[in-house]
């Protein structure tokens, strides 16, 4: 086994007259080449400069056809591998599906690699899949190969999406409503609401104490649920609470007339008769803190921007009624966190479902989470075998798309 020294998660198994690289990348047949012309090679399939240990090499005898063509396979290859880029450990089933996915195609290479080690190599790839990951402009700059850039999902908010567009670099998202995210992300609301109607941590403790027919718990019968950002997931949600028996109340920045018996809401087309009973009453962003007074159930669907951000903060939770619960399967960074904290000491928040948070990962020991009525779970929303797999089938068929070089489909273009 050689190893390369300058970039140890490449290695090449030699055997008889083949080196493999053991990603499978790159198959290279090196029949009678002497010891230069393989390390030139190997160095160019790497895409970086490297040296290797070839001690357990026995002498191989130079051939000028062979070497020919070798050469021309090598720079082919090198040229024509397509690079993906997945940026750090989290939500691990992202890319170990996109890799499976891929598995059938070597001229594809899928990566992940650590946070802090994505400036130093983001140079080699063609495609990001960014994460969790801040795509700061300096990081953007330095992605010179970068054709690119994606969500595992939607949320783009730690992309610069100004610099990457002055790079040339295209920046996309997976519309949600296609793969099942949007729909896992409405199933894990619901799973949200239930738990603290029903007072999910209390019945932990009365299992441990061995008490039965407490907590009394609430049921979703009759309540009033706000829908705060009518987009993809606030749709799907929408859709599943109706047989529930609740009244559905929703806001969004603007209900486009799209034409006659229709509306069109983020891109999302309404009919009559299909889905035109999905919410009773519809407002504005004006609207908001009206709504909030009026609901038992309020849950955060909201893109997260410099608009957003915060906006569920002390005078929005004031306005909701002593008791009503809140939830947020959007992004951590819409709710102020020391409003949060403050209504839920005083009690005037009934209870708290989250499956995003301020920091992640979030902290085990955080006051929040000493409050019985709170429930949180680790970003895990969209995060479902249906949802993954299609996903990764998105990114695979990206990846090869931009191989071939054909029209990238599948993905929402946002530059």
């Amino acid at each position: 086994m050689s190893m390369c020294l300058c970039h140890p998660a490449k290695e090449f198994s030699v055997v008889s007259d083949v080196i493999i690289t053991t990603n499978q990348s790159v198959v290279m047949f090196c029949n009678r080449l002497n010891r230069t012309t393989l390390i030139s090679a190997v160095k160019r399939t790497c895409g970086l400069p490297c040296a290797l240990t070839l001690s357990n090499l026995s002498p191989l005898h130079f051939s000028t056809d062979t070497l020919s063509e070798v050469e021309q396979m090598v720079g082919n290859s090198d040229m024509h591998i397509t690079r993906v880029l997945f940026c750090g450990p989290y939500f691990p089933a992202s890319h170990q599906y996109t890799k499976e996915y891929l598995q059938k195609y070597p001229f594809i290479q899928v990566d992940d690699v650590p946070l802090a080690v994505v400036p130093d190599v983001i140079s080699n790839y063609n495609i990001c899949v960014v994460k969790n990951m801040r795509l700061t402009s300096n990081i953007i700059s330095r992605a010179t190969q970068m054709k690119l850039i994606m969500q595992f999902g939607v949320g783009l908010e730690g992309v610069d999406i100004d610099a990457a567009t002055k790079y040339g670099i295209k920046v996309a998202r997976i519309p949600g409503d296609v793969t099942g995210n949007a729909a896992s992300c409405a199933e894990m609301t619901i799973y949200l609401m239930l738990g603290l109607l029903r007072k999910q941590n209390e019945m932990q403790i009365s299992i441990k104490q061995k008490r039965l027919g407490v907590p009394v718990g609430e049921t979703l019968l009759g309540k009033t649920v706000f829908i705060m950002g009518f987009g993809n997931i606030g749709i799907d949600l929408a859709k599943r609470l109706r047989p529930f028996g609740v009244n559905i109340i929703a806001t969004k920045r603007s209900w486009v007339l799209h034409s006659e018996g229709s509306l069109q809401s983020d891109g999302f087309l309404i009919e009559n008769g299909t889905n035109d009973n999905l919410v009773d009453e519809k407002g504005s962003h004006e609207d908001i803190y009206k709504f909030a007074g009026e609901s038992d159930i309020v849950v955060c669907c909201l893109s997260m921007n410099k608009e957003t951000a915060g906006i569920v903060n002390k005078s929005f939770i004031s306005s909701m009624k002593k008791g009503a619960l809140l939830v947020n399967i959007a992004r951590g960074g819409l709710l102020d966190y020391d409003a949060v904290l403050h209504h839920l000491e005083s009690g005037h928040l009934g209870g708290l479902g989250i499956d995003v948070t301020w920091t992640e990962p979030f902290d085990p020991d955080d006051p929040i989470l000493k409050f019985n009525n709170v429930i949180i779970s680790p970003h895990v929303a969209g995060v479902t075998e249906h949802s993954y797999r299609s996903m990764a089938k998105v990114v695979g068929d990206v990846a090869l798309q931009l191989h071939s070089g054909t029209p990238l489909a599948g993905v929402e273009i946002v530059n």
